[in-house]
Order: C-alpha cells, then structure tokens, then sequence
C-alpha cells in the first residue's frame, strides 16, 4: 500500500486536474509574484540561494583540483537538473504566503511531513538518476573525442576546445545533448513538483499532469524553458553568486506558473 501511494496518491482512483491554456502574459506574471515572494521571504531565499554558488564554488575547486576540468561545464549545467527539487521549499513558501499563513523559512521543510513526503523522493531520485546519466554521457562523449587522458593545463584545454575543429564538434553535440536532457527534466518536473507540494497526488499523476500540461501549452512551457536558461546563465556569471537571487526567484515563479496552468 505504500508504494501504492507514492505512485498514485492517497486516492484508490487518482484525480487528474485541469490543466489550462496559458499565454506569455502568464509566463510574465509568474515572474512577477516569484520576484514579490522573494521580497517577502527574504531570510529564506539567501539561505537557500547561497547553496548554490558554494556548490559552484565547490564544483570548479573539484575540477580544476582533481584533474576533472573536462566535467565541470557538464557539472555546472547539469545541476540545474536537479534544481526542481531543491525548490520545493520555495513552492512550499510560496503556497503558505498565497494562502495568508505564516512564512518563516522553517516552514520551508514542511514537505517532509506531508504524507506524500515519499512521492517527492521518488521524484528527486528520478531526477538524479537523469543528472547521473547526464554525467556519464558527457564523459564519454568527451573521451571518444580526446581519449582518456587528463588535459595537460587549463589554458590547453581551453585552446582545444574554443579553437579546434574537435572542440567545436565537442560543443556543439555537447549542447545538443544537454538540450535534450534539459528538455526532459522541464516536461517531467515543471508542474510535478508543485504539485506534489500542494496536493497528495502521487509521483505517476504528477508526471502525467506536467506531461499534459506541456502538451498543452507547449510554445509558453518552451519559452518558460528558454527563460529559465537564460537566467541561469546570467547568475553563473559573477562566481555563481547571482543563483543566491536568480534560483529563489525562479522556485517561486514556477508555483505561480503551476498555479496558472492547473486547476482543481
């Protein structure tokens, strides 16, 4: 019965939402709650967005310490994988200010007392599983390329990368693949996660309703997409630092953008 319920919900026969047609004017207006919860939650939002540029930080002392300097894009880039997951404090916030209750950042981990509690890992464990797999196709894609070795410096790598034809063919098919990873992740992720905060529904239904959700709105959920890339992108910048302020706006944002496409 348990396992039951991680995958179906509380409910014998599990409800299936609406799911709503959304225009850009949607997508702009999730964006300006998320920004407004992050205003008023701010305690929590630096507490959690610094765990992302450590994690930057710790990530690139890997690479350029441990002769692993091929993986840290793959390992920067790929975090965002498992960026839905970490959010669901932010949704959890974000549901309770919606609602008038109370918004200490405590309550930020309220979701592992909700009875689904085992639905959200199920989730995360998925998405690691998709960030692992990301990982080793980026290695391997690397090695059939330059081989085995280690690079001899950083700036030869760099050199090999941005100037010759291998580097080039290494870019391009490296995005293209990470693309289609990154694809992935937001058709599976973008509503269940929310979801999942919100109701008891189960991993399966949750999956099911962010699935029919992009299907149904599926130029605004590729412009979501391409908006959250380009803010990621942008908080990379300064040393990982702006992902202190790019990803809890973004958590917020996507409960609201949830909160927009599914109905009850």
């Amino acid at each position: 019965m348990a396992e039951l319920h991680v995958i179906a919900g509380a409910d014998a026969t599990p409800a299936h939402p609406t799911i709503r047609r959304i225009g850009f004017e949607d997508l702009k207006e999730a964006l300006r709650k998320g920004g407004d919860d992050f205003a008023s939650i701010p305690s929590y939002a630096i507490f959690v967005g610094l765990i992302y540029p450590i994690i930057g930080i710790i990530l690139a002392r890997m690479a350029f310490g441990y002769a692993v300097l091929p993986m840290l894009f793959p390992l920067a880039a790929g975090f965002a994988l498992i960026g839905p997951f970490a959010a669901t404090g932010l949704y959890e916030l974000s549901r309770r200010r919606e609602q008038g209750l109370d918004i200490h950042w405590t309550h930020a981990f309220d979701m592992t007392k909700k009875p689904n509690a085992g639905a959200i890992a199920a989730l995360s464990i998925l998405l690691m599983v998709i960030f692992v797999t990301w990982l080793a196709v980026a290695q391997a894609l690397y090695q059939s390329l330059y081989g085995v070795l280690a690079p001899d410096s950083i700036t030869q790598f760099v050199y090999d990368v941005l100037t010759t034809k291998t580097g080039w063919i290494l870019i391009l098919l490296g995005n293209g693949i990470g693309f289609l990873f990154a694809v992935l992740v937001l058709c599976i992720s973008v509503i269940s996660f929310p979801l999942l905060v919100d109701r008891d529904a189960g991993a399966a239904v949750a999956i099911l309703t962010s699935l029919r959700a992009v299907a149904a709105n599926p130029v605004q959920m590729a412009a979501w997409g391409l908006i959250v890339a380009a803010m990621l992108v942008v908080g990379t910048l300064p040393a990982f630092f702006g992902l202190a302020i790019v990803m809890p706006i973004l958590g917020h944002a996507t409960w609201h953008l949830y909160r927009r496409v599914v109905q009850f």
